[in-house]
């Protein structure tokens, strides 16, 4: 297993496991296994990533590798310039969703997508063994002032937006403070929308509601829907690869069940497709994906292993639980300007309200939970767990099934020391008995163990 990367690129607190001394040897671990260049390098607007640029910059430069700078952008900008640009891979400075004292690096291929667990093993060893390109001259830096809008005017060339804009929609669009910012407001705008802009301003301290979004701190999203009379909301991460979205009666709408309103209005257009998921998300999707004759394959939780198997199975779609929304004609990776995009057509094509779309799902009731667990620990807990229940899937964590579409999974976190707990239930009620019963036996088993030294 990898020992530096987790679910998503590699992450720590800034100055503590997150040193510059790391962050430089890495660099050039990186940039070593990528090749001679150029490299694509962008950040977020976390306080500590103007000097992680540097860092990076300079490290690259070091080893012979040129830097082309896209500066302040969503994740998937920078994955859609690496391809768009023709280089040789992309680093991206962001943590992404966790708290403001983290950061990270999220290396990215030749073809746009996160590389793959094989290379991050691979990264890894040459981190290890400081073996980096030997330069036959220093790198330099070339700004690249117009990917974003290259990214923007991609997103909109895969929607026939006419429909749309003649609509047109009010929208509230929940920015986090993160690096949809600098793209979310004005692809709405294109798109002919009247849009109200929430927690507007990048700030790497996150003031408005952190740069997570989930339904405990999007309160103001649904009330300025409800307010605005909107026909959506939409609340992003910090990197802006995911988005959550609200209807226009203010319920924050699940990652899996726009994902499968999403899925069913693309699999309407283009049947005998294939769909990409994750263990922990609805068996929903199998119901949408049989009405189309498309194929459901499942793969461990996180993003790259969603995206790498989307490029090996040539994959229509792909998503997780948590927001994150994968089109392959635009690129094979989490974004949330698309999946604003796509919501958006969904609901000029068929007329109707999100909420209407919601209501026509497979009903299935998800949710899920965390526990703090230090990663000591989680051998220990799964171990426990299997011996309950043999019969398991441990492909991820654990995966215990009670029947078709009732099961809980637990996993641990690959950016934070907790395990996730996931669970999906035929009623709200049974939903609720299975996270309550889970959570008591998963905090049970822990506190038995001795503690960390």
């Amino acid at each position: 297993m990898a020992k530096f990367f987790g679910t998503n690129g590699i992450r720590g607190v800034f100055g503590q496991d997150l040193t510059l001394e790391f962050v430089h040897d890495m660099t050039c671990a990186i940039g070593t296994f990528l090749g001679g260049g150029p490299i694509l390098v962008a950040y977020d607007g976390r306080t500590s990533s103007p000097i992680l640029l540097k860092v990076v910059c300079s490290a690259l430069n070091s080893i012979g590798i040129d830097c082309h700078l896209a500066d302040l952008v969503p994740t998937p900008c920078l994955e859609y310039g690496v391809k768009s640009l023709g280089c040789s891979g992309g680093i991206m400075i962001t943590a992404s969703h966790n708290p403001p004292q983290y950061n990270g690096l999220k290396p990215v291929a030749s073809d746009g997508v996160e590389i793959s667990r094989e290379d991050e093993l691979a990264i890894e060893q040459i981190y290890l063994q400081k073996q980096w390109l030997k330069p036959t001259r220093w790198g330099k830096e070339v700004a690249e002032p117009g990917i974003l809008a290259e990214y923007i005017g991609g997103i909109l060339s895969h929607i026939p937006h006419d429909h749309i804009v003649s609509s047109p929609f009010t929208i509230v669009l929940d920015l986090g403070n993160g690096m949809q910012t600098a793209s979310a407001p004005l692809l709405a705008t294109l798109l002919g929308c009247n849009v109200t802009l929430i927690n507007d301003e990048i700030d790497g301290d996150f003031p408005g509601r952190g740069p997570e979004p989930t339904p405990q701190n999007l309160s103001t999203l649904s009330n300025m829907v409800i307010e605005r009379n909107a026909d959506l909301g939409i609340a992003f991460d910090g990197d802006g690869d995911r988005s959550i979205f609200c209807d226009e009666r203010g319920n924050i709408i699940t990652g899996d069940a726009s994902a499968l309103v999403l899925a069913s209005h693309i699999l309407k257009k283009r049947p005998k497709s294939t769909i990409v998921t994750c263990l922990n998300s609805s068996s929903g999707i199998d119901a949408i994906a049989a009405q189309s004759n498309s194929t459901v394959i499942r793969t461990k939780v996180g993003s790259v292993n969603v995206s790498r198997m989307m490029l090996q199975s040539n994959a229509l779609i792909g998503f997780e639980e948590n927001g994150g929304f994968m089109y392959a004609p635009h690129n094979q990776v989490r974004d949330g300007g698309m999946a604003l995009a796509l919501m958006l057509d969904t609901l000029a094509s068929s007329g109707k309200a999100l909420s209407e779309h919601v209501s026509a799902l497979p009903v299935s009731f998800t949710t899920k939970d965390k526990i703090s667990c230090p990663a000591q620990h989680v051998p220990a807990l799964i171990s426990t767990l299997e011996e309950e229940f043999p019969d398991a899937d441990t492909t991820d964590g654990i995966r215990i099934s009670f029947d078709y579409n009732q099961w809980v999974m637990i996993r641990p976190s690959g950016t934070e020391p907790i395990v996730r707990i996931y669970a999906e239930a035929k009623t709200k009620n049974n939903l609720d008995f299975i996270m309550s019963k889970y959570m008591k036996k998963v905090s049970q088993i822990l506190d038995s163990m001795p503690p960390v030294q």
